[in-house]
């Protein structure tokens, strides 16, 4: 009977309605919507860094306006007639100069008047011709004021005018590349099979005399080009005159850096 009675008690304990529940579900709720505004905020919040950023550009760009000074407005004068064209020049982008790179073409500037007048007897004779480029100073020489006729030994008066290029040459420090040419008409040398081996020959032949004279072998190479590259149509004598030379180039470290002075021809 004691038992009966304290599962009675126990069962009517448990039916007791609990009226606050409905306070945990609420906090749940509460919590839920205090984090979805906390997200919703952090999305539509402006970066301030960025914004700052982008107002900077914007100033500047309106400061940099061309037609005006440091970001000051310009004052029209309604008295004055408003120019109608401006000079390209005035307008174009300036480009400083680079102190190294001026020097270095003042250097290959002196270095083709030196040229100039270690050449100037074979200048005189009209066998070199001397052109600057984008790539650098280029000294093409005939072919007939350095060798015989199928042959790459160089003449005694050869080997005097290239040694007083290389002399030249011993004190720059550009790289220095030398170019066999011939014409098209087949050579019938048993030392040369064909006008590659000639050209290739001429050219090794003054990248020696150049080492001789102490230009530095590891700015030197040598190149035999054969009939490929002709300056003049070898279909007349003074074209293939033309076209057997041999060619120097003293390179420029950068393509902008050609000389403009003016060359003998």
């Amino acid at each position: 009977m004691a038992h009966y009675r304290r599962r009675r008690r126990r069962r009517a304990s448990d039916d007791v309605e609990n009226h606050d529940r409905w306070l945990v579900s609420y906090a749940d709720f509460i919590t839920l919507l205090f984090a979805f505004f906390v997200v919703m905020y952090a999305i539509s919040s402006v970066n301030e860094g960025k914004y700052r950023v982008m107002s900077e550009s914007i100033v500047s760009a309106f400061r940099n306006e061309p037609g005006t000074a440091s970001g000051a407005m310009a004052m029209i004068n309604p008295n004055n007639p408003a120019p109608t064209s401006l000079s390209p020049q005035r307008n174009s982008t300036r480009i400083k100069a680079d102190p190294a790179r001026l020097v270095k073409k003042e250097y290959l500037r002196n270095l083709a008047k030196e040229l100039n007048q270690a050449l100037a007897p074979l200048m005189a004779e009209g066998k070199v011709r001397m052109a600057e480029g984008a790539l650098g100073l280029t000294i093409d020489i005939s072919a007939s004021a350095l060798f015989l006729p199928g042959e790459a030994r160089l003449g005694l008066g050869a080997v005097r005018a290239l040694g007083a290029v290389g002399r030249v040459l011993a004190t720059a420090d550009f790289p220095v590349r030398v170019e066999g040419h011939t014409d098209n008409v087949p050579i019938t040398n048993p030392q040369f099979p064909s006008n590659w081996e000639l050209s290739a020959a001429r050219a090794a032949s003054v990248v020696r005399l150049f080492i001789d004279t102490n230009v530095d072998p590891r700015r030197l190479t040598a190149t035999g080009y054969a009939d490929q590259r002709p300056l003049a149509d070898n279909a007349t004598p003074e074209g293939r005159q033309k076209n057997r030379r041999v060619a120097i180039t003293i390179e420029s470290p950068t393509p902008d850096l050609a000389v403009d002075v003016p060359l003998a021809e």
